[in-house]
């Protein structure tokens, strides 16, 4: 999954521990979503949401992996 997490907090001029403290969560984690490593789950994903106040998914993009439907 893509996500332009990293740009968001960097024009807020935010560390990567200063936006972990926000969302209560490890600056490891928030390095493993800014580089791909790591979907959040959806609960994480409200928060990430409502911290940046924008909807899910003008943050987070799925890519063609995740769009695989088998019927």
């Amino acid at each position: 999954m893509r996500n332009d997490l990293r740009q968001r907090r960097e024009e807020r001029a935010w560390t990567q521990a200063q936006l972990a403290d926000r969302l209560d969560v490890s600056r490891q984690t928030v390095n493993a979503l800014e580089t791909g490593r790591y979907d959040p789950s959806l609960p994480l994903a409200f928060r990430i949401a409502a911290l940046f106040e924008a909807p899910i998914e003008a943050i987070f993009e799925p890519d063609g992996a995740d769009l695989d439907v088998r019927r």
